[in-house]
């Protein structure tokens, strides 16, 4: 190579006892005309995946692959742990940054948007299910079936409100139930709707319009129409309701989710006798795992002080947390669900009823309760739903 400005510089030569000061050239450019092959520096080659073209020296022992972590630079590889920043394979552990399987570990992506694992196992064990809200037979636009002019009586007081058929029965029985003014005690009588007048303790019944309400269920409320000593209890949940209506089925003070309420007595007893086996479906946590062998107990049946109660599915709705868990039963039993674990030596830390005979809380906040469609009790009354 050529040296195109060419110069003289004073250099301060040392030796040992003396020192001289020398002329010598310099030059603005350099030639290596003078080196041979081993002489000459090495250059570092352009490395493909530095995000910006540059002379600059990047490599995998760079100062710009140091500062980020990994190399790569940005965009693409990210700088911080994980694959990637934004966009891509996410900043953080884990797949993804905005989309995708979750910035954080556990499934988050827009399948399952903010939802827990649990939630997720939840709605799966529920899609299988049936469900009245939503069905395909749920519309508005369903006919009514005619009215019945004669009834039975204890169908009577049942429709009026008052409580079941099977109570009615009872209330009959013991003489507390006229007919035009006629003690009436013999079970079978029928009544006329239009035109008997039916009294109950010397008030008249009527055929109330029949009102159907599904609410969820906070805790701290006493499942119970009346109750002196209950702190809370649901009915104060439907101050909005001008319809005197009563709890189908129970939930203890401490279990959350679906409650239905009706004044229709004879769609009570059928949502809630044993004989109709409909089914229930139960979110739970408890205070640890549940064991493999304990979860196959359960399935099998285990002997209660009232009896063999088994549950017909029993799964494990989070595979990371063997605590909660998701069970299906048909059995009315008073705190069947808390008593069947607790048999087993667990404790239950929370209940929720996510599922009662094809109905859920889907749509519905803690507290909050809403009128069933026409079409929705329709298909109940069908009995299609179990």
């Amino acid at each position: 190579m050529e040296d195109k400005h060419r110069g003289t510089r004073k250099r301060i030569v040392r030796k040992s006892g003396e020192s001289r000061v020398e002329k010598v050239d310099f030059s603005t450019s350099r030639s290596f005309d003078s080196f041979d092959s081993e002489e000459r520096p090495a250059r570092r080659a352009y490395t493909p995946h530095s995000s910006k073209p540059s002379g600059r020296p990047d490599g995998p022992h760079s100062d710009r692959s140091r500062k980020s972590g990994s190399g790569y630079g940005k965009p693409g590889y990210g700088s911080k742990p994980g694959f990637g920043s934004k966009p891509g394979f996410g900043g953080k552990p884990g797949f993804s940054g905005k989309s995708g399987y979750g910035s954080k570990p556990g499934a988050k992506g827009k399948d399952f948007g903010k939802r827990s694992g649990a939630s997720a196992g939840m709605s799966a064990m529920l899609s299988r299910k049936p469900q009245v809200s939503g069905s395909a037979w749920s519309d508005d636009d369903t006919v009514k079936a005619p009215i019945k002019e004669v009834v039975r009586l204890n169908k009577y007081i049942a429709n009026s409100g008052v409580c079941s058929r099977r109570e009615a029965d009872t209330l009959i029985q013991s003489g507390v139930v006229t007919v035009n003014g006629v003690v009436v005690t013999e079970l079978g009588t029928k009544v006329n709707v239009l035109t008997d007048d039916v009294r109950f303790n010397g008030e008249r019944l009527k055929g109330e319009d029949k009102v159907y309400i599904i609410m969820n269920k906070p805790k701290g409320y006493v499942t119970t129409a009346s109750d002196p000593h209950a702190e809370k209890t649901v009915m104060e949940l439907l101050k909005g309701c001008p319809s005197r209506v009563f709890p189908v089925g129970r939930l203890d003070k401490s279990t959350t989710g679906v409650l239905m309420f009706t004044n229709d007595g004879e769609m009570a007893e059928r949502l809630t006798h044993p004989s109709y086996n409909k089914k229930k479906i139960y979110q739970v946590i408890l205070d640890h795992p549940l064991a493999e062998e304990d979860r196959e107990k359960v399935l099998a049946g285990i002997e209660l002080t009232d009896g063999v109660t088994a549950a017909d599915e029993l799964e494990y709705i989070d595979q990371r947390d063997h605590r909660q868990l998701g069970i299906e039963i048909h059995s009315g039993k008073n705190r069947i669900v808390r008593r069947l674990f607790e048999s087993l030596g667990y404790e239950v830390k929370a209940l929720d009823r996510v599922y009662f005979a094809g109905l859920t809380k889907k749509g519905l906040k803690k507290g909050d309760w809403r009128y069933l469609t026409e079409g929705e009790v329709n298909v109940l009354k069908m009995g299609a739903y179990v």
